[in-house]
């Protein structure tokens, strides 16, 4: 195997690592070098009960990973690359409920069944009132700003807000309880970070929490059926439908894949464009159409997914063995130079913009991408309008954490 000359220890999967930055000078390596590298790791540090994984970092690799789930699993050890050391086995298999976690028959059924929630006519539906929400969080933004000293941080007073409430909207949480959800999906993906003081059990209280209250709210539907999408995926007669607990882990699977990464692409989008100024002016003045899925690339929220092979293979040239696991490293592919010309420019106006922002492909496509592009457009239209003259007012702060590329803190300030 040619040596790609990386760092004693490297890991693209650290959350230290990650804390500090997202690896692509390394990733670069890889994909020069090495683009399907066994990367060791000590027995059971991550939560498995093995010595390491198969680093994947070219954009034609994790697409053809992501479209062949008869090789490449995700229910063997779910799609998470990294849990923390102290995880149980039985753990890890409560996961296989969630539908990132499954493959194919078992994933076919239960997809058909949710998308009921996300066509295009429910998308636009929801839009109205997202428009709305999108104005009044930016105002309220200014108004408090304006209120002090002009700055604020921009992910808890901007880009938490909307995608918790298109979920919340989409499901329909009363609004009295929108930040019960938000409380339960932050102490999910934060068991990594200190700063939190939240463990493992923590993460997994506020899992069963927000997976109770969606049962019951998918049971009092089935009592009293409602106009809305809860409804229609668990008591729609005669179409198939969501158990009460089926119901409970795809709001799970939404609190995570659909709340914290749409807020952290927001993020990120505001610090690009505050680092960009001439794209920032650009976006004001034009408003591309291709702004919102080049944010999503520039982002890459979810640095990497997992999957086990299901037999053995060849892949990238590398034999890959039967229970092998494979990491699809999406913040790698996408600033391939294969793929992308110029990749590590941010261009609000590339186009095409193959981007693997949201799964590679196949059965794990992201279901909700409609509803993570419209809220990235309707957030940044309504900031150009109310906000446009925002500034940086310190370097973001980011999130501790193995997958996730996470920002938890970012300083803005209205004006220069």
């Amino acid at each position: 195997m040619p040596c790609p000359h990386l760092p004693e220890g490297f890991d693209a999967t650290d959350p230290d690592l990650l804390q500090s930055r997202i690896p692509f000078p390394e990733f670069a390596r890889l994909r020069q070098t090495a683009p399907v590298w066994w990367c060791p790791q000590p027995r059971g540090i991550t939560g498995f009960d093995d010595e390491g994984y198969w680093a994947v970092t070219r954009h034609a690799d994790v697409k053809y990973v992501s479209t062949h789930p008869e090789l490449f699993s995700s229910t063997e050890n779910t799609a998470v690359i990294r849990f923390n050391q102290h995880i149980t086995r039985d753990q890890i298999e409560v996961q296989k409920l969630i539908m990132l976690n499954m493959d194919p028959p078992e994933h076919t059924r239960v997809r058909q069944i949710v998308q009921r929630g996300f066509t295009p006519r429910a998308i636009r539906t929801l839009e109205t009132a997202l428009r709305e929400r999108a104005q009044k969080i930016v105002e309220e933004a200014r108004r408090n700003a304006d209120g002090g000293d002009g700055s604020f941080d921009f992910v808890t007073q901007v880009a938490v807000e909307l995608p918790l409430q298109a979920i919340a909207e989409l499901i329909g949480v009363p609004q009295e309880d929108r930040a019960r959800i938000f409380d339960w999906s932050n102490k999910m993906v934060a068991y990594d970070d200190p700063e939190y003081a939240i463990t493992e059990e923590i993460g997994a209280e506020a899992a069963m929490e927000l997976i109770g209250y969606s049962m019951n709210l998918a049971a009092a539907r089935k009592e009293c059926p409602a106009k809305d999408i809860v409804t229609q995926l668990v008591a729609a007669e005669g179409q198939g439908n969501l158990s009460s607990d089926e119901f409970g882990f795809f709001v799970l699977l939404l609190a995570v894949a659909g709340n914290e990464t749409t807020r952290n692409a927001i993020s990120h989008g505001m610090y690009a464009f505050l680092t960009h100024p001439e794209q920032w002016d650009l976006f004001k003045r034009e408003r591309p159409a291709t702004a919102a899925e080049e944010i999503v690339r520039w982002a890459t929220p979810v640095v990497s997914f997992q999957r086990t092979a299901t037999q053995d293979t060849e892949l990238g040239g590398q034999k890959i063995r039967k229970g092998d696991r494979i990491g699809l490293f999406y913040s790698s592919a996408n600033n391939d130079p294969e793929v992308f010309e110029n990749p590590e420019t941010f261009d609000i106006t590339r186009d095409p913009n193959p981007h693997l922002g949201f799964g590679g492909g196949g059965p794990h496509f992201c279901l909700g991408k409609s509803l993570a592009i419209n809220e990235i457009e309707l957030i940044f239209n309504a900031l150009a309008d109310v906000l446009p003259d925002l500034t940086l007012a310190g370097e973001p702060r980011r999130l501790r954490a193995a997958w996730l590329n996470g920002i938890k803190e970012l300083q803005v300030r209205v004006g220069s």
